[in-house]
């Protein structure tokens, strides 16, 4: 997996990132904080993932998509109890405390709104055709 920057993710990642954090201080209702950013969540893991790899679309989202669930699973088994990390604020911040169902399904939304926006931002291709010159 080759490495090189990426400066339209980075900085996609970089917005998505200081969205977070304010939604994290300012935010405190029952809907965005909790499920809009679990759905930032993984299309930032994505830009940032794009950012510095050269990873296949579809790839990339995947590992995101397993990543994710994997920290939801961690929060489940309270592996930062385990660790003894729970006093350390932003640990518990980045990595969350508390396992939901729902989290899932946002990391899933959040994912493939990703991959919905690298179709819908893809430079269509040209057909052999039109790379031949339709000679009508």
């Amino acid at each position: 997996m080759p490495l090189r920057f990426e400066k339209r993710y980075f900085l996609l990642a970089s917005g998505l990132l200081a969205l977070e954090i304010l939604i994290a201080l300012c935010v405190h209702d029952k809907i965005v904080r909790p499920y809009g950013g679990d759905v930032l969540a993984p299309i930032f893991l994505y830009c940032l993932v794009r950012s510095f790899f050269c990873v296949p679309v579809k790839r990339a989202a995947f590992s995101v998509l397993l990543v994710s669930y994997l920290i939801e699973c961690l929060q489940y088994f309270h592996v930062l109890n385990l660790l003894g990390w729970q006093r350390y604020r932003l640990v518990a911040v980045l990595l969350g405390n508390h396992f939901e169902w729902a989290d899932l399904l946002a990391y899933t939304g959040g994912v493939g709104l990703a991959l919905l926006a690298e179709q819908l931002t893809k430079t269509p291709r040209a057909t052999p055709n039109e790379l031949r010159g339709s000679g009508g």
